[in-house]
């Protein structure tokens, strides 16, 4: 019954993670300009497409490989590694959005001021020791039994933590460049103009899929069927 459960969850997820990546594109093409690697505002536009790519699709997506029915069965090695790729992805990926929004700021734009970047810096560097941390801790052969006992609690906490505020920090992004784009247009922000109207349901359309994660994790049914102690014993190539 889990693994039934687990496909419909999945096909929904899956949408909902395509229309996130589908309407912050289509946001930044239709309303913001397209895209482009100069200096000019474009640049920029590559930033929120990378960001919820990465931090909130893509991670999401990462965190919840040992949720997959497979995943019970058979050796670990190849599901620890699918992990450790997607969320070097998520990395690769961030870095490139970091890139574009500090290229665009350039010396004419103060750099992290707003709340939205404290969040989103916070996210990013979480991520990042997150994931020295667990190849440190599951992927390196040396790695003793009580280090990944010891670690496994807190490697899912701040997975956990880390989407949270991925979603806060998108969703207060999305904001914080409509306060900016519409100020003193034709139709103000407060109005809801069509492209407000687009960018909220995006910000709706990543609470949604953050908290579907979250309630995934948060299901017993979809744990791995395996003690913490067992696991920890295990070798590392099961």
């Amino acid at each position: 019954m889990p693994a039934f459960q687990f496909l419909p969850f999945s096909a929904l997820l899956g949408t909902v993670g395509f229309l996130c990546v589908t309407f912050v594109s289509f946001w930044t093409q239709h309303w913001r300009g397209g895209f482009a690697w100069d200096r000019s505002a474009k640049v920029f536009n590559w930033h929120p497409v990378f960001m919820v790519t990465g931090l909130v699709v893509l991670y999401g997506a990462a965190v919840l490989v040992y949720r997959v029915p497979r995943s019970w069965t058979g050796p670990k090695l190849p599901w620890k590694l699918l992990h450790a790729a997607l969320t070097l992805a998520v990395f690769v990926l961030v870095v490139l959005g970091l890139v574009a929004v500090f290229q665009y700021h350039g010396k004419s734009i103060a750099n992290m001021y707003s709340l939205h970047s404290w969040l989103g810096l916070a996210a990013v560097l979480l991520c990042s020791c997150q994931w020295l941390m667990g190849f440190a801790a599951f992927l390196l052969p040396w790695s003793p039994a009580w280090l990944r006992l010891l670690y496994k609690p807190i490697h899912v906490f701040f997975g956990s933590t880390i989407l949270a505020l991925s979603m806060a920090a998108s969703i207060s992004g999305i904001n914080e460049k409509l306060f900016f784009s519409l100020t003193n247009k034709t139709i103000p922000y407060e109005r809801l103009p069509p492209e407000a109207w687009f960018a909220n349901s995006l910000g709706m359309l990543i609470l949604v899929f953050g908290l579907l994660v979250l309630w995934a994790l948060a299901t017993p049914a979809w744990k791995r069927p395996e003690s913490e102690l067992l696991e920890a014993q295990q070798p590392l190539l099961h």
